[in-house]
């Protein structure tokens, strides 16, 4: 996908980002088109100056309002599951942060939506999106749990926070052949998981274990 986006921005090399790449292939991602994106997005710009020296570790970095950016693989493991092998033309994401996770699935997908809760963290995430001039995704502040169904239906959503049961609303804006990725549960007992419509039914899977903010209802 088109956007603002250059090889070497920033602080870091290429070769960086292409260890973090090979880290998440000896992890155990395989989907390509995954790992590409993720090496094409300079994770160190997503977060504060103070701790841009840690963005290529494998692990959760807070980005303030209690919110983090999530691991390098716990971000390529669930965009795998989304794509599995499919082409994606609409997608939306619940739980907007950084903007990290949006940034990455617009160069795989033809439209990301992707809605966040906190008026503040959007505000700062919209300043630090300008300058990529990124066409393809479209930011909204609202309450992730109902979706957007203004824009629904989608071919897949995935969810950047843990719900106690799977929303309905989102399992109402999916296509007829739609994916949803979820953490589902409460503090250390979620479930990464997978639902899919297929033939007016419901398949669901989990996954692994995750451990993710909770997904809340209230907006600020």
């Amino acid at each position: 996908m088109m956007n603002g986006l250059g090889a070497g921005i920033g602080m870091t090399s290429d070769r960086t980002r292409s260890r973090m790449v090979e880290r998440l292939r000896a992890a155990g991602i395989r989907d390509e088109r995954v790992l590409s994106a993720i090496e094409g997005v300079p994770r160190h710009l997503f977060v504060d100056e103070a701790i841009a020296n840690r963005a290529y570790e494998d692990s959760a970095l807070p980005i303030g309002w209690g919110q983090f950016i999530s691991a390098p693989y716990i971000v390529a493991r669930m965009m795998e599951l989304l794509c599995a092998g499919t082409h994606l033309r609409k997608v939306l994401e619940v739980g907007t942060g950084c903007g990290y996770q949006a940034v990455v699935l617009s160069r795989i997908v033809q439209e990301v939506y992707s809605v966040e809760r906190l008026g503040q963290l959007l505000t700062k995430t919209r300043s630090r999106l300008w300058n990529l001039k990124i066409t393809n995704l479209r930011l909204k502040h609202g309450d992730g749990r109902l979706g957007l169904p203004e824009a629904a239906p989608f071919d897949g959503i995935i969810v950047a926070a843990a719900a106690p049961v799977i929303p309905q609303a989102l399992l109402d804006q999916l296509s007829p052949e739609g994916r949803l990725v979820i953490p589902v549960g409460q503090d250390n007992h979620q479930q990464l998981t997978v639902v899919e419509r297929r033939d007016g039914e419901w398949t669901t899977s989990t996954v692994e274990a995750v451990r993710f903010v909770p997904l809340l209802e209230e907006t600020s």
